[in-house]
């Protein structure tokens, strides 16, 4: 089971799916609703020990509507507009964790699980700036926790290209931590000790840049640089020096 860190996933999905809003505002003919496919390739360096870079092809079917938007495995929905501020619900899978095989330090340790997330996101949008705030929470009850985050975004149009750097905070609860970077008690082996990490709060900054110009379709191309809590640095199961990590998405869509 190897999978890609998902906080930076879910980041740059969702600074991706903000700028293609953001270009359908400002292009609605050439953005219309319904449903559309694609492809794209996630790239995320992992801070596990020995753990290599993961490199995901991601098959894109969705839809895109007045209030549904579904982008692959994600999901939102807007409940409520008021002016420049939106409610949405969410729905999104978590591609973390582990298991023995992965790796030669998780040995002899219990699978580490993917999940499922769902929450709500509050959205404010005044002229080109985009303030964007989440509440998502474990619904399958594999690590039994919840994240908060929050994200700063300003969007520049360069011609038919829109540029949009961002920088975010993110909070990671104890139960998160510790079930993807805890050790328990008969995991513990002299040269992993055992570890029960309290929260994390991680910081990002990142850039998207969206463009319609290339085969008709929305390509879009995502950097997230992420800087890790010490209650993830310093668990046994990440590389000694390892403070942060480096992700990239390149997607392609268009309409059916």
């Amino acid at each position: 089971m190897k999978n890609c860190f998902t906080g930076q996933y879910i980041l740059m999905i969702s600074a991706l799916t903000c700028s293609a809003q953001t270009f359908a505002e400002q292009r609605p003919s050439v953005e219309p609703y319904g449903f559309i496919y694609g492809f794209g390739l996630s790239i995320s360096q992992e801070i596990y020990k020995d753990y290599d870079k993961r490199i995901i092809p991601l098959p894109i079917i969705g839809y895109k509507g007045e209030n549904l938007n579904v982008f692959g495995p994600f999901i939102s929905y807007d409940v409520a507009d008021f002016n420049n501020l939106s409610l949405a619900v969410k729905l999104a899978p978590r591609f973390a964790g582990f298991d023995e095989n992965d790796s030669a330090v998780f040995t002899g340790m219990d699978t580490r699980k993917s999940s499922l997330d769902a929450g709500i996101a509050v959205n404010y949008k005044f002229n080109n700036t985009r303030i964007s705030s989440s509440l998502l929470a474990d619904v399958l009850g594999n690590y039994n926790g919840y994240e908060v985050a929050t994200s700063l975004s300003y969007v520049w149009r360069l011609a038919p290209v829109f540029i949009e750097p961002s920088v975010a905070i993110k909070y990671q609860d104890a139960n998160m931590v510790n079930y993807y970077y805890g050790v328990r008690s008969h995991e513990a082996t002299p040269s992993r000790i055992q570890y029960s990490p309290d929260y994390a709060l991680n910081s990002t900054v990142g850039i998207s840049v969206v463009t319609h110009s290339i085969l008709g379709g929305l390509t879009k191309l995502g950097i997230t640089k992420t800087w890790y809590g010490d209650a993830i640095t310093a668990s046994p199961l990440v590389e000694t020096d390892a403070t942060s990590g480096l992700s990239l998405l390149l997607s392609y869509s268009r309409f059916f």
